[in-house]
């Protein structure tokens, strides 16, 4: 049993208030300099805070990680759980080991807890006191839930910029988190800010990261920053990978297509790195997933029910996805060759079944599927100014794999699923679009509708904006809203009748704090898979 003095128990009190002036006043303590993820400095035990995560009606996963220079040996660490923010009602509690061979982290399936309700969360060991955590569970099932309050965030390259959007998403009023990818990225150090130069790999020059230490001390760094601390601190988390958690482009044990030489890794060789990776992000998230330290192999696709309102499936587009097709420079090339690519896919078969499954017998109001890369058919303008082709697609999104994208928008309309919603990220831009079975055929009514969120702090060449927004019309019509402009996150309320959605953006990432507002504000009304403003 966790006891401290009521002074103590009173400067732990995470009201959301409380949690971001804690975090804003451990930005200093908190942050782990490059290549330090090993050392603790003055912020004790806990440098990379705390977070919640894969919230189900009667159980939540707690997670904080042990960092301290030298330690080696296994380490008990206590956990509680109250409904209240002075822990004077402790409702489950108990003992864990964190363990070297995890790096230390602690991941805690509390259960017996009850549904659709706020509960606050620490954990203790070798004397020292965690910061607090705020978490909630999900309604039941077997409940009507009225209305879900939810975040889309995804793409935060530390090197590119700061993280204002995260004290915003902090601060909302939501239930909960969906992070779609890109939690880290794997370039060598080289940032203009002098303080966030990414840590150095084992072998700088590969311009990524190869071993478990590496993947390890670049997470560590990432989960240092304090806004992303107070984000993880105020609500559960639901995340899922794309490519820079690995490399970037990687599609199931195939490198990148532009590795060469030094860069190159075989099959075998990256499966050794992909298993280093997959064991770092599991070491460093909220997650509930069966790891095997050494493996290639993690699944982390899931389902998640919120009463009978909304069910989201959570889907993995990297570790089961064929070859992108078309061997071209940086996977933008000709629309041609991911029509044509008819044994393409990016979910692999099982999963392509396991959700078409969870659809087939979904109670929920709404559906949703939660991944990595656009569903929409893009056309992009040439990205190299060559004038030939003068229009091509990105072949590493659904456009690389066009069957498999018309094989499930014609199952949505022949199956009748209710209220279809797909998110996404990766492209550093906020894109909402309606989705057809035949993307040539405007006049046909829309099956689905994609919310793309924008970057936290991942760069989109702004000289494409405005051809996008002069383009979009004529090349992509079932595109609603584009902007390439702001970084931020989506801000999902989603009730019965209506799923409104708000885009929410800063206006620099070059400061630590800057002001979130909204950029702009659509909504679908059940039954339409339209979009209005």
């Amino acid at each position: 049993m966790i006891v401290v003095e009521t002074s103590t128990q009173e400067a732990m009190m995470p009201t959301r208030r409380h949690l971001l002036a804690g975090a804003a006043a451990a930005a200093g303590a908190a942050a782990l300099p490059a290549g330090a993820a090993h050392a603790t400095g003055t912020a004790g035990l806990f440098p990379l805070g705390v977070a919640s995560g894969d919230p189900l009606p009667t159980a939540v996963i707690l997670w904080t990680r042990l960092v301290r220079a030298g330690l080696r040996r296994p380490v008990e660490v206590e956990w509680q759980v109250a409904r209240d923010e002075r822990f004077r009602r402790v409702v489950r509690q108990g003992r864990t080991t964190a363990r070297a061979e995890l790096a230390h982290s602690v991941h805690v399936d509390a259960r017996g807890l009850d549904d659709g309700h706020e509960y606050f969360y620490r954990f203790r060991a070798l004397g020292q006191i965690s910061p607090t955590g705020r978490t909630r569970t999900a309604v039941s099932p077997h409940r009507s839930a009225q209305r879900l309050r939810f975040g889309i965030v995804n793409c935060q390259d530390f090197q590119n910029g700061y993280w204002p959007a995260y004290w915003g998403l902090a601060a909302e009023d939501l239930d909960v988190v969906v992070h779609l990818g890109d939690y880290i990225y794997e370039y060598d150090p080289g940032s203009r800010f002098a303080d966030r130069n990414h840590t150095t790999p084992a072998t700088p020059g590969l311009d990524q990261l190869v071993t478990l230490d590496d993947y390890r001390a670049r997470h560590a760094q990432y989960k240092s920053d304090p806004a992303l601390q107070a984000a993880h601190a105020a609500f559960p988390w639901i995340v899922t990978w794309d490519d820079h958690e690995t490399e970037n482009n990687y599609a199931g044990l195939i490198d990148e297509v532009d590795d060469t030489g030094a860069t190159f890794r075989a099959p075998a060789q990256f499966a050794r790195q992909r298993a280093a990776a997959y064991q770092a992000y599991y070491e460093h998230m909220p997650i509930r997933a069966d790891l095997r330290p050494g493996s290639a192999d993690l699944r982390i696709f899931r389902r998640f029910d919120f009463g009978r309102l909304l069910r989201l499936n959570v889907l993995d587009t990297r570790q089961y996805r064929s070859d992108q097709p078309g061997g071209f420079p940086g996977d933008f090339g000709l629309a041609e060759a991911g029509l044509a690519n008819a044994a393409g896919t990016l979910t692999g078969e099982h999963q392509e079944s396991w959700l078409k499954r969870g659809l087939d017998h979904s109670p929920a109001r709404w559906n949703v599927v939660a991944q990595q890369v656009m569903m929409s058919r893009i056309k992009f303008p040439n990205p190299t100014g060559a004038p030939v082709p003068p229009i091509v697609a990105n072949l590493d999104q659904w456009d690389g794999y066009a069957p498999q994208r018309a094989r499930f928008l014609t199952y949505l309309a022949d199956r009748r699923v209710s209220n279809p919603i797909i998110l996404a990220g990766d492209i550093h831009s906020t894109w909402f679009s309606e989705l057809r079975t035949d993307f040539d055929r405007p006049e046909l009514k829309p099956v689905a509708v994609e919310f793309t969120a924008t970057s936290v702090s991942s760069d989109f060449p702004i000289a494409f904006d405005a051809p996008l927004k002069q383009v979009n019309p004529v090349l992509n019509p079932h595109v609603r809203y584009f902007d390439g402009s702001k970084r931020g996150y989506l801000r999902c309320s989603v009730g019965r009748s209506v799923w409104h959605t708000d885009v929410r953006t800063v206006d620099t990432i070059d400061v630590r704090e800057a002001p979130v507002t909204t950029s702009a504000s659509w909504a679908v009304e059940a039954g339409t898979s339209v979009l209005t403003r």
